[in-house]
């Protein structure tokens, strides 16, 4: 909000003094006007001397005025209680990773039937049905050649395997267990997918001859791959959604199966904790 250069009051302000206009009707023009600003400034000296006296007349009373009465000093307050906390500390959740990377945490049973316990291999919409599994502690059993050298040069202990399909095509997802996460990334940096289909069930021999689609990862000691195809023998390409998509979904199944091990056991440890 403005009011103009001398604000809502007017150029005095609320409190300037105003001189007696009519007592100064006889005088001349020019000493009347001399006169009303002498007024008007000696109204303002005189606000501001009597300003003055007041606030020395406060500051000298605060100095010499004894007769008040004093703050009373009030008593200090007892120490509030103190909390006490129990030396006692929980230990952090444990971490299924630990698990699946340390041979010595990751102790459960290892076999087709925990490691692929699914009927079915269910990965958002898409669901195949298991036709068979196999495991072998000779890990270049189940491998094409170079893979099953990598394998057993870095340690491999043991290779689990299951096929799954549907609609005309076919996974094997493989998963090779070592004793230290180190080795199974070796095999993973050498990127020799080429694990041995395996037919069984209502499935017949597939990826023979002809080009499959292969996949290679690795998370905590474990190496996994996948090899899928068409059951009707035709190459894989790069229009052949089906299999393509079966590959994909047999890895991520055999990544959820492994951190599915790690989660059970951590959860296992952690009710024995409490």
């Amino acid at each position: 909000m403005s009011f103009g250069h001398g604000g809502p009051y007017g150029p005095g302000g609320p409190d300037s003094s105003t001189p007696d206009w009519d007592a100064l009707a006889d005088e001349s023009a020019a000493r009347g006007k001399r006169r009303r600003w002498l007024f008007i400034g000696g109204g303002a000296l005189a606000t501001v001397a009597v300003a003055g006296i007041v606030a020395t007349a406060v500051i000298t009373s605060n100095k010499s005025d004894n007769n008040l009465p004093q703050a009373q000093k009030l008593p200090d307050e007892p120490d509030a209680p103190k909390p006490s906390f129990s030396e006692v500390s929980v230990p952090p959740p444990p971490n299924p990773r630990d698990y699946i990377t340390d041979p010595k945490k990751d102790t459960a049973a290892l076999t087709p039937d925990t490691l692929f316990p699914d009927k079915n291999m269910v990965l958002g919409k898409n669901s195949y049905p298991r036709k068979t599994t196999a495991a072998t502690d000779d890990c270049t059993a189940g491998t094409h050649g170079a893979l099953g050298s990598e394998l057993k040069h870095n340690g491999c202990k043991k290779l689990l395997r299951a096929t799954y399909a549907k609609d005309g095509v076919a996974v094997t997802v493989g998963v090779a267990v070592f004793d230290s996460k180190t080795a199974a990334f070796k095999v993973k940096a050498a990127n020799k997918a080429s694990l041995a289909p395996l037919a069984g069930g209502d499935v017949g021999t597939f990826c023979q001859g002809t080009a499959c689609t292969m996949y290679t990862n690795a998370t905590g000691r474990y190496a996994y791959f996948t090899i899928a195809g068409n059951l009707d023998g035709s190459a894989v390409t790069k229009a052949s959604a089906k299999a393509l998509q079966i590959a994909r979904d047999g890895g991520q199944y055999a990544y959820n199966r492994i951190w599915q091990r790690g989660t059970d056991q951590a959860a296992k440890a952690a009710r024995a904790q409490s």
